[in-house]
């Protein structure tokens, strides 16, 4: 599995439960949600084991 992979995964997961209006507001959201998950390393670190990548 590729970094991105685990990342989108979280992501989608959040977005299960979403009723967007538009395609903007779609945007939006997903714009709000990375923005999150950038801040919480410790997700972006449990999807780099997966990937074959390790944090030195």
């Amino acid at each position: 599995m590729r970094l991105a992979e685990g990342i989108w995964s979280h992501l989608k997961r959040h977005l299960a439960d979403i009723a967007a209006a538009d395609l903007a507001h779609l945007t939006r959201v997903i714009k709000r949600k990375l923005k999150k998950i950038q801040y919480r390393p410790h997700l972006i670190d449990g999807c780099l084991p997966p990937a074959g990548l390790i944090m030195d």
